[in-house]
């Protein structure tokens, strides 16, 4: 049988959370993600993992204090629920998952709800997984959905307006970003050392507070790119990725 683990105040320093393990030009990422999660876990945030070395894990709140763009009362919302390398296609996500919708009814929630896309993306998770567990759409921004399981009738979680615009008066190339994601840290260091170099402009807006993540401009898990005032996606990028996005823009 499976052995799982919840991270604690007490236990934080000691496990390792999935992502990015023993990836040195990640580890600062990783203190950040820590820290995040310690000022979450009085909100109820929940990060569950297998205890094993992988990534192995399924994040997830209240949506009342979730960081997204998303409004709603009395559900669950999962950010991120990933099994990779050879973890895969031994059940572990069902395990995850049921987990989550277990706890969810034990906290008398009114259901579930989480990010996915009708084209896969990264960070997002599997539409047609959370489609078997009987998660429905319920709101749609151009490509990306917000997916629900209802438990009652109460009513579902829907983007909000700020969301749907999906557009931003900065022209200059632009970087929407959280802690959320280990990665994230780095991505942004180089990027800003890139810009530099080339003489480039780089906007990075930090969203550090509940109010920022309800209000960002466009559907929002950790990233979100910008350019020309357009969303672009929701790609966390390095240099080299940088660079192949605009080559890309550049050539359409």
């Amino acid at each position: 049988m499976n052995q799982y683990i919840n991270l604690t105040l007490e236990n934080i320093e000691k496990e390792h959370i999935c992502c990015a393990i023993g990836d040195k030009k990640h580890q600062a990422g990783v203190a950040q993600k820590k820290e995040w999660i310690k000022n979450k876990i009085k909100d109820g945030h929940v990060f569950r993992k297998l205890d094993a070395r992988g990534k192995v894990f399924v994040e997830y709140e209240s949506i009342e204090t979730a960081w997204v763009p998303i409004s709603g009362s009395n559900y669950e919302y999962i950010y991120c629920l990933w099994v990779a390398g050879s973890f895969k296609g031994k059940g572990i996500a069902n395990e995850l998952l049921e987990y989550v919708i277990n706890d969810s009814k034990e906290k008398a929630k009114s259901g579930v709800c989480t990010l996915v896309s009708k084209k896969k993306k990264p960070f997002l998770g599997e539409k047609k997984f959370f489609e078997h567990y009987g998660f429905k759409v319920v709101d749609t921004i151009g490509e990306y959905e917000l997916m629900a399981l209802q438990f009652d009738n109460h009513e579902i979680p829907r983007f909000n307006e700020q969301a749907r615009t999906m557009k931003i008066e900065q022209q200059d190339f632009t970087v929407y970003y959280s802690y959320e994601c280990p990665y994230v840290e780095y991505g942004v260091k180089e990027l800003s050392n890139y810009a530099k170099e080339n003489n480039l402009i780089i906007n990075f807006i930090k969203i550090d507070t509940l109010e920022k993540a309800k209000n960002v401009p466009c559907i929002f898990n950790n990233w979100a790119n910008f350019y020309k005032g357009e969303f672009i996606s929701n790609t966390i990028l390095n240099a080299k990725s940088f660079e192949k996005l605009m080559t890309k823009i550049k050539e359409e």
